[in-house]
């Protein structure tokens, strides 16, 4: 096992060469927008947006994930011509390990929004490799690559895809405590002009007697390979293993869902062959129609994709760099580890929006949910404002102002985002929600919530950055705080959350809401 820096399309990956020689460890990978991604080092993975009510696939703890990698998350397996024969490879699983000379290494790019796993058949003389990346306006994208590194061209058998897809509706709880009963409910369709597959419960899983009506899905598409044979289950790998003929799904009940792609490939001599699969969570009727279209009549999809991808690297870079993430030295691993303390920093405190520009509509609606009183007394000031003001000018506005309730609300205002707890699926009570962007109409939301001492730990590095908003933060701090130095469980944009210690749980708190 050893560590390098390497270099893959035009971007850094720290390379950990033979991972599986060490224990699954899990890793989170982030993006800049709702997604979520915790993965193991073996390929186990849940993933989703925004909270883990919108998974893609199921929400578990640490070592279920890491134990069902088999079964959740990416699945290849690939018939490789050879020496007048057919032999059955399937990259990172133990099913044939002791069949072939193989490598297996694990990348992460320096900016921490991509991770790619790698294996290496040395007896065929080719690399199989497959990338999660994030793209805001299409989801998740796994890209595949079969790389031949001989002198002769190679046939190859593809069955690639996804397993374990759940569809929307599922709640943690549910999945946790009654996945065998959410199966009966699950329905994966496959539209087939397009290759679209839909996952849908038949209907919300309640025990009332009353409509429950499931009207959102989840999907998973694919590009790059030539008229695929499409699977909507896992029930026939095994008959892909044993090299006979599919039967394209179009239409499965009562089955985990799952997205796979067939196709014969031709790879070149010194060539790669790629491919991309890519789904989505949460998405409505017309969502789902608008897709389908695309996918049918958008030739330039691929390069939509992966100029969405890019651009979400863009603006994590930009989150981190507005909170001075961004050095350079002789050190490239130095400089990682400050971006990537910086990063996590402001994924647990938030960072501010626009510099110190403060939109009203934002500023007013926190005035309003933290005191109605205050906002009805102050509404000529607050009508004085501009649709987007600086920091300065509300300072000016508030020391003018009489009301020492108006004073105390509007210091204490503080325009952050990307906040979200821990999000460690190994700890219930840090449960997280990535509020970026609101379901009604896509507008930008402001939003921070975190512990009482992890927030407040992360704002003493953010105000380092930001100095014109200390004092806000010292009087958020103050206001969190009681006379007699009791503090609240968890903090929130809009009001704190208290603890309440009860015999039969713990972890149990109470929710406070209004004037603070």
């Amino acid at each position: 096992m050893s560590f390098t820096i390497e270099d893959f399309d035009r971007e850094s990956w720290f390379k950990i060469s033979g991972s599986d020689s060490l224990r699954p460890f899990f890793m989170n990978v982030v993006s800049d927008s709702n997604h979520w991604m915790f993965v193991s080092s073996n390929g186990g993975i849940t993933a989703g947006r925004k909270n883990p009510e919108y998974a893609l696939f199921p929400y578990y703890t640490d070592d279920k994930i890491s134990e069902l990698a088999s079964t959740t998350g990416s699945k290849t397996i690939l018939r490789v011509g050879q020496d007048n024969s057919v032999r059955i490879w399937e990259p990172f699983s133990e099913r044939y390990f002791d069949c072939y000379q193989i490598s297996r290494n694990l990348y992460k790019n320096q900016y921490g929004n991509k991770i790619m796993f790698e294996e290496i058949n040395h007896d065929f003389g080719l690399t199989f490799r497959y990338q999660w990346n994030s793209s805001n306006l299409y989801g998740f994208v796994k890209r595949s690559y079969v790389i031949n590194t001989t002198d002769k061209p190679r046939s190859i058998s593809v069955l690639d895809g996804l397993q374990n897809i759940l569809p929307y509706g599922v709640s943690s709880e549910l999945q946790m405590r009654s996945s065998n009963l959410v199966d009966a409910y699950k329905r994966s369709e496959l539209i087939r002009e397009t290759g679209l597959g839909i996952y849908a419960l038949s209907a919300i899983v309640v025990d009332k007697a009353e409509p429950s009506e499931a009207l959102k899905a989840n999907v998973a598409w694919s590009m790059g390979l030539d008229d695929p044979t499409h699977l909507l289950s896992s029930l026939q790998l095994e008959r892909f293993r044993k090299q006979q003929l599919l039967q394209p799904e179009t239409d499965v009940k009562g089955e985990k869902g799952a997205y796979f792609v067939h196709s014969e490939i031709e790879v070149p001599a010194n060539a790669e062959t790629d491919w991309s699969i890519v789904a989505n969570v949460n998405l409505n009727h017309r969502q789902i129609i608008e897709l389908n279209e695309s996918i049918k009549n958008d030739s330039d999809l691929g390069i939509l994709v992966k100029q969405d991808i890019d651009l979400g690297t863009e603006r994590l870079v930009e989150l981190v760099a507005g909170a001075d993430g961004l050095q350079k030295t002789a050190d490239p691993i130095h400089d990682t580890r400050h971006y990537s303390n910086v990063l996590f920093n402001i994924m647990r405190g938030g960072t501010f929006d626009h510099n110190y520009q403060i939109g009203k509509k934002d500023f007013v609606d926190y005035l309003r949910k933290a005191s109605r009183e205050v906002f009805e007394r102050n509404r000529s000031l607050l009508d004085s404002l501009g649709e987007q003001f600086d920091k300065s000018d509300l300072d000016a506005l508030l020391s003018g102002c009489e009301d020492l309730d108006m004073q105390r609300l509007g210091k204490e205002y503080l325009p952050l985002k990307f906040s979200r707890r821990h999000g460690d699926p190994s700890r219930s009570w840090n449960n997280f929600s990535i509020n970026t962007r609101s379901e009604l109409d896509d507008s930008k939301i402001l939003d921070y919530e975190g512990n009482w001492r992890d927030i407040f730990q992360n704002w003493e590095a953010l105000a380092h950055s930001y100095p014109g908003f200390v004092e806000g933060m010292i009087f958020k701090f103050l206001n969190a705080s009681t006379f007699d130095g009791y503090n609240p469980y968890r903090l929130t944009k809009d009001g704190f959350d208290w603890e309440t210690i009860e015999p039969d749980n713990p972890w149990s708190y109470i929710g406070y809401w209004g004037d603070h």
